[in-house]
This record gives C-alpha cells, structure tokens and sequence, in this order.
C-alpha cells in the first residue's frame, strides 16, 4: 500500500477533463490482498464506521468479526450485508480516517474504486469521500450510489450539510447500466481540483460540476454496502454481497 497522510495543495487548477493517471503519483492503494480493519483503530488502514459513528439506511454498521462483514474472497475485499437472527440487516462500512484524524485524506486528486455491485431492490453500495474539517460544514461526494429500487443507473452527487441546517446539493443520473452491468467489474472515480468535481465511469467522464469552496480540502474515502431503510429491504437478496477488486488516489504533479 502506499499512502501519505493528510495531502494538501494550495491551488491545483483546472486539471481539464482528460483522465491521465500515469501523470499522477500514486499517494494511496489497497489491493485487498489483506484484510486491514478495525473497529476504531488505530494501526489499520480502515475503520468499520464513519469517523462520527453515524449508521444510516436499513442496516447497521457491524465491528469485524471472523468474517463478517469484511472478508478478502478471490483477491477482492467481500463486504456482506445479511439479517441476524433477529431479522434485523447487519452491513459493513469501510473508512480511511479514523475518529482522530488518523489516516489517509487528500486535497484534490484522482479517488477510484474498482468494484462489482449486488443487484437488486434493497441494496444501496456506494464509495464516497467526506471532507476533513467538518466544523461548519461536512463537505461529501457520492461518486457512486447505486439504489437497486432504481436499475439502469446510478447516481453521484455534491453535498454541503450546513451546520445552520441548511443544505446545499448538484447531483446526476449516471445511465451506464442500460448497456453495462452493474454486477459485472467497473471503475468508479472522481478527480477534484480547485475548479471542478469530475465523475468518471470506467475511465470515461461522465458528469462535472463546479467545485463549492467547501471541498477545497483534504477528504477521505469511504465504501460501504447499504440497505435502503424501506419497504424494499424485505425484497433485498440476503444475504448481499459487495466486491472491492482496489481503492487507489492519485495527486497531481
């Protein structure tokens, strides 16, 4: 794995809408040939929660345990969500920054994920990046959520969550899984520079927006297999299965 902690660059431009990650410096990988995950930490690559412990959707958030919900399967970090015997959906969370700080977070770059997604209605998988300082503001990006409810595409969003309670949000319907599967092997990015936020979908770019002031600083990732708190998690396959072929970011040169 390479990583350098808490990356920051003053001004990084308008990087354009070109894709190059061979001229980038690859800052963060994991391959998943191991399994690095913790509770809280400290000492691995990931926690199993968000930083602030935040559960939502139809499932709770699980401490790993044997194998569940985190296991590395054919080379690939499985994350499985599944009722427990008291029918009650169990999911896992994956986060680069732990409670403290600790951990991998970057300004601006190229963020991917290599992934095979369940199908289905219930399911809600996603890869996402929060913004560090969260005193005024929780800065996040969904480069991927993808409700089963809703086939054919998935969604990315920009949020800013206001602490005076106000929301600010730009989003896209991704429309890939009309021709492409999302059960089958796919990349996942964004790149984020001073300008513009830029969604890219196997390589190709897919949707861009104006970066808000808040998002110029270092974010960290996070993956996660949801369940959508609904009607239609009784219909959701269980148990569910995610896999995470790698996680890479890149820094501009």
């Amino acid at each position: 794995m390479v990583s350098i902690l808490d990356v920051r660059v003053a001004d990084a431009g308008d990087t354009g809408d070109t894709l190059d990650v061979s001229s980038m410096t690859l800052t963060f990988e994991d391959h998943f040939n191991d399994l690095s995950v913790s509770a809280w930490g400290p000492g691995t690559r990931w926690i199993s929660h968000t930083p602030w412990n935040g559960d939502f959707g139809g499932a709770r958030f699980s401490d790993p345990t044997g194998d569940f919900p985190f296991a590395i399967q054919d080379g690939m970090l499985r994350i499985t969500a599944a009722r427990d015997s008291k029918g009650l959906w169990r999911s896992g969370l994956i986060a680069s920054v732990d409670a403290h700080g600790n951990g991998f977070s970057q300004q601006y770059g190229y963020f991917e994920m290599r992934a095979r997604l369940p199908d289905g209605p219930g399911v809600w998988p996603a890869f996402w990046l929060i913004g560090k300082d969260r005193s005024t503001a929780t800065s996040e990006i969904d480069v991927i959520e993808y409700y089963g409810d809703k086939p054919g595409a998935y969604s990315s969003t920009v949020h800013v969550w206001h602490r005076d309670g106000r929301h600010d949000a730009t989003f896209s319907r991704i429309n890939v899984f009309a021709t492409a599967s999302p059960a089958d092997i796919h990349t996942y990015g964004v790149k984020i520079d001073s300008d513009f936020i830029r969604m890219y979908f196997d390589g190709n770019l897919v949707w861009k927006t104006k970066i808000p002031p808040e998002h110029r600083q270092p974010m960290y990732m996070l993956i996660d297999l949801g369940i959508v708190d609904g009607i239609t998690k009784m219909a959701a396959a269980d148990p569910s299965f995610m896999f995470v072929d790698y996680v890479r970011a890149y820094q501009f040169k």
